[in-house]
This record gives structure tokens, C-alpha cells and sequence, in this order.
């Protein structure tokens, strides 16, 4: 049995999964100390610039579905928000607002649906001469939402007009964005983007409420193991980098782009000794066949997000009926269709995942390639640990699901997965490089 690793600070939230990794990792104990430390010696200055050598940037002011629209073009997750109002302040600070991913435009999405469901069943309301934009907002106070989208376009006179008119928003009644949308059909997806106040909802507006990580940036100098850190054990999912002294995002070092710099490995003896090595040689996948969050074709394709935003997760399996057999693969981005073809979805009664699924696909045919989404990659539980980093690196997909012979899935190997299989934390490492104030901000 390979020797232990050295305890980890602890860190809620973090220390089960990566524990779990260490204690499953059947590597010499010396070959992980000397990645580790490899990692400590590099700063993050050599790390390889992003495409273009520029980083995107979203300004805070962009509409939702403009700010969609630019992740799709550039075929990236996420994106630093730049602050128009920052003028020329030299704090990054002031700068930069935080980070939009897909992760909080399925937040923003999900919420969307339940006050467009309250607003849409109140029919009454429209009569009374309340616009969409008034009943989203009446919406959003009858499911005891806040915020700016709550707001946006609510009156004195608009919740008069609509008391007067009779309407009576039973609360709780679009509570489940899913079954909403199933009920309300096209109606929903022409509200969901051409109604305000969503149409109008900027960047701005849901970075603060729908964010899952925080704009964390590291300087030029800081080590790359402190980088890998974040991206695994610390659940970021990027990592913006800043020069001292000057408030610009030098690069930004995602899950994705580490995968691709160890595939550039292959050759090296460390690379090949430990790549070499078969999932379960790792323990991997780490998730139990029963854990792992999946849905039915026949389920509603909000459902499928849903369960990626209860769940904190990037992407589920599509499975057939009732057994396990994977047909397919709904991630985050995909989210991305709803918000820019909502009028290709808009004949759906109710949208399943097939549904869903079948016309992207009939899209893709027509458009190319560019606006496919990403299919189920699958593997066995004897696969290399080489071929996975190859599989992701070279198909830019973020899991690969661990199937049996029967195509039954029972597991999956994420990128965060692949970056654990390389390090271990070194005691006080957190607390040196990142300080309290850190670890208070990932734990929020």
C-alpha cells in the first residue's frame, strides 16, 4: 500500500472529496511529494496564455443574453465582469465585479421561470392592463423573491391595477421552474427572453445573487500548486491572474486549460508512470454507481438543470427508461440554447430532454458543428488515466462517464477529478498563500 500523504487543512465543504481522493490514491507517497513540490517551484507567470492571448471580458452593464451570446461565440465557460463605472483605478478591486459562468445564468434562468409561471397563470392580471413586465414582478413578491429582478418594472400603480383586476398569484404556484414551464409551454419561453424585466436584466444585476465562485485571482508570482488547489480541492472552476500593481487580468487559468498543459506531458517519466495507471489504480471514479445524478430522456430538460444547480454540478447523463443506459449528455452550457433559440423551442407543450436533445442535433445538421452540443464520452473502469486526460483535452468536454458492458453508467471522472490525481495539500500550504480571508470567502 502506497504511504500516506501528509493531512490537509480543513476546509468545510472541501476536505471529504479531496480526502477521499488521497486516501484512495495507490501512488508512492515520494512520487506525489515530488509533483507537489514541482508545483510549488512554478510560477504562475509560465503557465500558457489564454487563445489570442487575451483574456474576455464581459462588462457589467451587458444583457443576459448578450453576455450568452459572447461565452458561446468564444466557446469559453466563463468570463471576468469589468466594472464600466471603475474608471481609472489602478485596484482590481474596483475594476472587476466577479465572474459570469453558466453557472449563474441557470440560477438566473431557474428563477426566471418560477416568477414568469406566478405572472403567466395570472391571467387577470393582463386584463386589468398590468403589462408582463409588472406580473414578473408581482411574481417575484407572491414567491417572496428579492433583488433587482424582483423589482424591476413594479409600480404602486401596477400592483393596483392588478388588485383591482382580481389578480390573485396563489403562492408557491410556479415554485417548481420545471413543472412551470411544462404548464405555460411557448408563453413561457417568449417571456422567459422578449418580456421585461427579464429582457433587460443585465450581468450586473445577478452577478452578486447567482454566484457560485468568488473572483479569487492569484498574482503572477504565486505557485501553480496553489492554482491546482483552487481548481480541485477549493471547487473553483477558474482562476483569474493579476499583475501587482496593475488592474488587468493577465490570463485566466481554467479546469480545461490545466488538462490540456499535463495532455502536453506525455513523454515525461512523471507523466508516464502515473498516466500509465488505470482508473482504479485512483480509486476512480470517486462517486459511487448510486450517487451519481442523472435523468431520463423523458423528464423535463429544465429538470436536468435543475438538478445541476441543487446539486452544484456541471453536467448529468441521459439515461433510457428505467435502466441506466446512457443516450446522452445535458451540461451546463447547454443552457445557452434556451436563451439564444427560445423560438425553436416555443411549439414545446412540454420540452423534454429528448426533445430538447433531437433539436439541437436537427440544428447542428443545418449550421455545422459550431452550434452542436457536446455528446456523452464514455469509458470503461479500465481505461488509463492517460486516455481520459486525452479524451477530455482533445474533445474540450469536462467528464467522461465510466460505463459497464452493458453501457450502464457507473460513474464519472470530471476534470476536477484529474487535477486531484496529481497533488496533495502540504500542511499550512492554505493558510500561507491564501490567508484567512480566503478561506472565509469560499466557505460563504
Amino acid at each position: 500500500m502506497a504511504d500516506k500523504a501528509p493531512e490537509s487543512p480543513k476546509t468545510p465543504g472541501c476536505d471529504a472529496y479531496f480526502e477521499k481522493i488521497q486516501s484512495r490514491k495507490k501512488l508512492p507517497f515520494t512520487l506525489q511529494e515530488a509533483l507537489t513540490n514541482a508545483f510549488a517551484n512554478i510560477p504562475v507567470s509560465s503557465f500558457p496564455q489564454v487563445p489570442g492571448g487575451k483574456v474576455i471580458e464581459i462588462p457589467a452593464d451587458t444583457p443576459i443574453v448578450e453576455a450568452v451570446k459572447i461565452l458561446s461565440e468564444q466557446n469559453i465557460m466563463s468570463a471576468p465582469v469589468r466594472n464600466p463605472d471603475a474608471g481609472t483605478s489602478l485596484d482590481w478591486r474596483d475594476r472587476y465585479l466577479g465572474i459570469i459562468d453558466y453557472s449563474a445564468i441557470i440560477l438566473w434562468v431557474l428563477e426566471n421561470a418560477e416568477i414568469a409561471a406566478v405572472a403567466l397563470s395570472a391571467g387577470s392580471a393582463t386584463a386589468a392592463g398590468v403589462g408582463v413586465g409588472a406580473l414578473g414582478a408581482i411574481g417575484a413578491l407572491a414567491l417572496g423573491a428579492t433583488g433587482p429582478v424582483a423589482v424591476a418594472g413594479l409600480t404602486v400603480a401596477a400592483v393596483g391595477a392588478a388588485v383591482a383586476g382580481g389578480m390573485v398569484a396563489e403562492r408557491g404556484a410556479g415554485k417548481d421552474a420545471p413543472t412551470a414551464a411544462g404548464q405555460l409551454g411557448e408563453d413561457f419561453y417568449k417571456v422567459i427572453v422578449q418580456e421585461e424585466p427579464f429582457k433587460s436584466a443585465t450581468v450586473q444585476s445577478i452577478i452578486k445573487s447567482f454566484r457560485w465562485a468568488p473572483f479569487l485571482p492569484v498574482a503572477l508570482d504565486s505557485s501553480m500548486l496553489t492554482v491546482l488547489l483552487l481548481l480541485s480541492k477549493y471547487r473553483l472552476r477558474s482562476v483569474p491572474v493579476i499583475e501587482t500593481g496593475k488592474p488587468f487580468v493577465r490570463n485566466f487559468i481554467t479546469q480545461s486549460a490545466v488538462v490540456q498543459g499535463l495532455r502536453g506531458c506525455r513523454g515525461r517519466d512523471w507523466f508516464d508512470s502515473i498516466s500509465g495507471q488505470s482508473l482504479s489504480d485512483f480509486g476512480l471514479p470517486f462517486m459511487p454507481s448510486d450517487e451519481v445524478i442523472s435523468v431520463k430522456g423523458d423528464e423535463l430538460i429544465l429538470e436536468a438543470f435543475k438538478l445541476m444547480k441543487d446539486n452544484e454540478i456541471g453536467g448529468v447523463p441521459v439515461l433510457d427508461g428505467s435502466s441506466k443506459k446512457i443516450i446522452g449528455n445535458i451540461s451546463i452550457r447547454d443552457i445557452r440554447f434556451l436563451l439564444l433559440r427560445a423560438g425553436v423551442f416555443s411549439n414545446f407543450r412540454q420540452l423534454t430532454v429528448t426533445d430538447f436533445m433531437d433539436t439541437i442535433a436537427s440544428i447542428t445538421e443545418t449550421e455545422g458543428a459550431n452550434a452542436a452540443m457536446k455528446p456523452a464520452v464514455t469509458c470503461k473502469i479500465n481505461t488509463t488515466l492517460g486516455s481520459v486526460i486525452e479524451t477530455l483535452a482533445t474533445r474540450h468536454i469536462h467528464r467522461v462517464y465510466v460505463v459497464n458492458d452493458e453501457d450502464e453508467v457507473t460513474g464519472v471522472v470530471t476534470l476536477r477529478d484529474v487535477i486531484s490525481c496529481f497533488i496533495y495539500e502540504p500542511p499550512n500550504h492554505f493558510d500561507n498563500y491564501l490567508g484567512f480571508a480566503v478561506k472565509e470567502m469560499l466557505n460563504k
